[in-house]
Order: C-alpha cells, then structure tokens, then sequence
C-alpha cells in the first residue's frame, strides 16, 4: 500500500489522486471519480472535492493508497 503525507488536515479526493501519482493532471482525476473507478475507504466515491484525512485510504485500478498525517 502506497503511502502519502499530507501536513494539513485534510485533502481534497482530486488532489490526493494527484499527490500519489495515480493521474497526471485535474481533468483527468475529476472524469475518473465521476465515473465511479475510484474508491475511498473501500466505497465507490463520485465526489471529487471529498475531503480525506489521515487513515482515510483510496484507490484507482486496483491500487491503494493511505493517507498519513506529517509527523513533527
């Protein structure tokens, strides 16, 4: 499982998309969760603006990622 760190408290669905590298640009992420290839903690997820937090896991073609909070 890919691992990526956010030291925020949250990130956007699109953007962790972007982060793990699993799409290259916006566009590409917004037309995948809108036709429901993605996953969030197991679920089909279609909300592109989700807010995800430490522990909150998402997938695209069978790849999975959690999200981790920066540690100090």
């Amino acid at each position: 499982m890919k691992k990526i760190v956010i030291d925020t408290e949250y990130i956007k669905l699109d953007s962790a998309l972007k982060l793990a590298g699993l799409v290259s640009v916006g566009g590409e992420a917004k037309r995948l969760v809108q036709e429901g290839s993605v996953t969030v903690n197991g679920q089909t997820e279609t909300r592109r603006g989700r807010k995800l937090r430490a522990g909150d896991s998402f997938g695209l073609n069978g790849e999975i990622c959690e999200v981790e909070e920066k540690s100090e």
